[in-house]
């Protein structure tokens, strides 16, 4: 049965529809709130935003007018009799009677608060933030373990999208050599949004995301995630990021000893080119008769075939995250493994005393890394560097590490970074749910 049937029996059963409650109502949260409604079954309760008036406007071009609520008793109020909300305040977002809250903000801070806080009062979460993900998701999975809800990254990005590949993949038995994404835009490591305000004037984006796109952290990222995921490595430090097409795929991702450029099986990659904007498994057989089925089937002359999703639809696709949660009782993408990381390289010469600026900003760039050599050199991860202070001078291109910077230790980011690097030393001392909830109601 289809999950619009099943949400339509779900109405028709329970008498209420899903309550579906979104944080962030920029470019991403609005595409999702557009396309969750046309679901039935499913009613779109609240939106919080700094921005009232965004949060307000996500609802109206839905086609629903919010209600007004002085306080959270009367949000509640507003939610049970079928009413929609616009508020500004996350920390309002516990007590409302919520069935799934979708975190739709792109800053990690604000991504993990969202989680925590919803976790801990039993309403799941799926969230569109994957530098949250990649900085903490091992700690995010095991908070989830000890909820009744459930914790998720969305459907519509490339992590998940490939990884149905991969699982698909796996499946059949086949051999993954190499599973990545097309790129869409060329490698600009020192981009900003100062030489891409123009371009995201045009595109009427946000400067600092299409800046985490250009410089390649977005891809860095979002290829971590998908290694965390499926339990993949990664291809070399940074990856290799090469030109192909989609006919080309299986040839390009060859291992290296058949003329690709791969040194072992089982890696992330990505490229530019058509395959934009894409994803793709490298697979390989070995046997001669599903060799002989596959190339009768028109995928390649072999032994190296490509598996190729032509499109990723973001925040059009999320909803299915939703129904999953709810329908399913499963998460689409979790960080079930933890073999890739992404820390920063400098965009060019800071000082002493420079406070780095993040993701898609001017100072640093995103640098995936095998889990194992991220540790041993004591690489600091991209998603914690929000607000820390350079201890001393670093040169253009130099890779971030822990003695490099002072981190703001009172982010809650920070914080749930520094326990989930204890918790294979020490897990008696990793806080509870319950526990890092109350460190952030107090």
């Amino acid at each position: 049965m289809s999950y619009r049937d099943r949400l339509q029996h779900r109405l028709d059963e329970t008498g209420r529809p899903l309550r579906v409650g979104l944080v962030g109502a920029g470019q991403m949260g609005r595409g999702f709130a557009a396309q969750l409604l046309r679901m039935p079954g499913i009613t779109l309760s609240a939106v919080l935003d700094v921005q009232q008036e965004r949060a307000v406007e996500a609802l109206t071009q839905a086609g629903i007018t919010p209600t007004e609520a002085a306080d959270t008793a009367a949000a509640v109020a507003v939610i049970e009799g079928g009413g929609s909300v616009a508020l500004t305040s996350v920390d309002r977002l516990a007590g409302l009677p919520l069935d799934v809250v979708v975190e739709a903000t792109g800053v990690p801070e604000v991504a993990v608060s969202v989680a925590v806080q919803a976790l801990a009062a039993g309403i799941s979460v799926a969230t569109l933030t994957v530098e949250a993900d990649v900085t903490v998701g091992r700690y995010l999975a095991q908070l989830a373990d000890q909820s009744d809800a459930v914790y998720s990254v969305c459907r519509g990005d490339e992590p998940v999208e490939t990884k149905i590949l991969v699982d698909y993949a796996r499946d059949l038995n086949f051999e993954v050599i190499c599973a990545g994404k097309g790129k869409n835009n060329p490698l600009d490591p020192y981009a900003t949004p100062e030489t891409l305000a123009e371009r995201a004037a045009q595109k009427q984006m946000n400067p600092k995301m299409l800046t985490s796109f250009v410089d390649g952290s977005k891809a860095m990222i979002e290829m971590a995630s998908l290694a965390n995921t499926t339990g993949l490595g990664v291809s070399k430090r940074g990856m290799h990021g090469p030109p192909s097409s989609v006919a080309t795929l299986h040839e390009t991702f060859a291992l290296a000893k058949d003329g690709g450029i791969i040194e072992h099986p089982g890696v992330v990659d990505y490229c530019t080119g058509d395959v934009a904007p894409g994803v793709f498994v490298i697979i390989r057989t070995d046997d001669p008769y599903v060799h002989h089925e596959m190339t009768y089937l028109q995928m390649g002359d072999g032994p190296y075939f490509a598996l190729y999703r032509p499109y990723h639809l973001a925040s059009i696709e999320a909803p299915l995250t939703v129904y999953e949660i709810v329908l399913d009782k499963r998460p689409s993408l979790t960080s079930e493994h933890w073999t890739a990381e992404v820390g920063a390289q400098a965009k060019r010469a800071l000082k002493a005393g420079e406070r780095i600026d993040g993701i898609g900003g001017m100072m640093v760039r995103g640098l995936i890394d095998p889990a194992d050599d991220f540790a041993r050199d004591n690489l600091v991860p991209l998603g914690v560097l929000a607000g820390a202070t350079l201890k001393h001078d670093v040169p253009v291109d130099h890779t971030l590490t822990y003695d490099d910077v002072e981190l703001d230790e009172s982010s809650l980011i920070v914080r749930m970074r520094r326990i989930q690097e204890s918790m294979e030393k020490d897990a008696s001392e990793v806080p509870s749910l319950a526990e890092l909830s109350a460190l952030i109601a107090g």
